[in-house]
């Protein structure tokens, strides 16, 4: 029996081994493909795949199936056609994204980047904060990595809402269209939706008026789901604040306003780049491949709703 083909980015001992009945190639992303692009079924894509790699390997004449490691899917799908399975990695930096998540509000509720700055200049710089304790955090787009957010948050003595395409009631959660009724009660707004046709401009210059003022604007999804221009108009004029994982642009130019806002919290898209991280994704690539081999039903499928 011939064995199915399958290109990873790192040689298979990375994962673990390949489940009987596969064989490997590694492509990591490269102009030169291997040899195998004929018969490939399954490609796992590098960390942070572009639009350019997936169009390279999409339209491949026998390929059934593109694999994540990451959890966003926003640079892949537009060039994948119909027939092609993607999924992603959900699950795989749930911890770490949270951590950056629950990070961000004690920094900036905490006045931490003020106090950095002033260590900096051996400014002894005494200031009045707000702390977490007490706040309202609505988290908008619970899935897997929201639900490691209010998990981190227990015991923080805050209030949780919860916000999600659809609602679920049995876990209480709110839909979309319960956004704008509960964003003048949030003190903190933590961003986690995928980047679609609906999401792209979500917190636009309507939506960070909802806020309450004082609020604190946390996104840890992308940037494009934020108007950059209308977050400034609210960070310069005081009214409220951001911490940002995530821009648009990214990477963030030099010179770029965001840089020197007030009240702005920026760190270069890096809330799941910690050193689990791989391991944490090869695991779901290696169950994941499991399932293909033993054709059963596959996990994390973007379908046409998205994801």
């Amino acid at each position: 029996m011939v064995p199915t083909m399958v290109w990873l980015p790192e040689p298979p001992e990375s994962i673990g081994g390949l489940p009987d009945g596969m064989a490997a190639d590694v492509w990591a992303g490269g102009d030169s493909l291997p040899d195998s692009a004929g018969e490939v079924e399954v490609i796992v894509m590098p960390f942070r795949a572009t639009p350019a790699m997936t169009a390279k390997v999409a339209r491949l004449p026998n390929l059934k199936l593109i694999q994540l490691r990451s959890a966003g899917a926003e640079a892949v799908m537009p060039h994948v056609p119909d027939h092609v399975t993607v999924c992603n990695a959900r699950g795989a930096h749930d911890p770490a994204t949270a951590e950056w998540v629950v990070g961000a509000i004690f920094a900036q509720s905490r006045n931490l980047p003020r106090f950095i700055r002033s260590q900096k200049t051996g400014l002894w710089d005494p200031a009045v904060s707000d702390g977490v304790a007490g706040k309202h955090v609505l988290i908008v787009g619970y899935g897997s990595i929201g639900a490691a957010v209010e998990r981190r948050l227990a015991g923080w003595e805050v209030t949780v809402e919860r916000i999600a395409r659809r609602a679920r009631p049995d876990e209480d959660v709110g839909g979309i269209d319960e956004l704008y009724g509960a964003l003048p009660r949030a003190d903190v707004v933590v961003l986690l939706v995928p980047v679609t046709g609906q999401t792209q401009n979500l917190a636009d210059a309507k939506f960070l008026a909802a806020m309450k003022d004082g609020a604190l604007l946390v996104n840890a999804a992308r940037g494009p789901i934020v108007d950059t221009r209308a977050l400034l108009r609210e960070l310069n004029s005081g009214r409220l604040k951001a911490a940002l994982d995530v821009t648009d642009p990214e990477p963030l130019p030099d010179g770029h306003p965001l840089w020197r806002a007030p009240n702005a919290l920026v760190t270069p898209h890096v809330g799941g780049m910690v050193r689990a991280a791989g391991s944490r994704a090869a695991a779901v690539v290696r169950a994941q491949l499991a399932r293909y081999a033993a054709g059963e039903p596959l996990e994390n499928v973007i379908g046409p709703q998205g994801y």
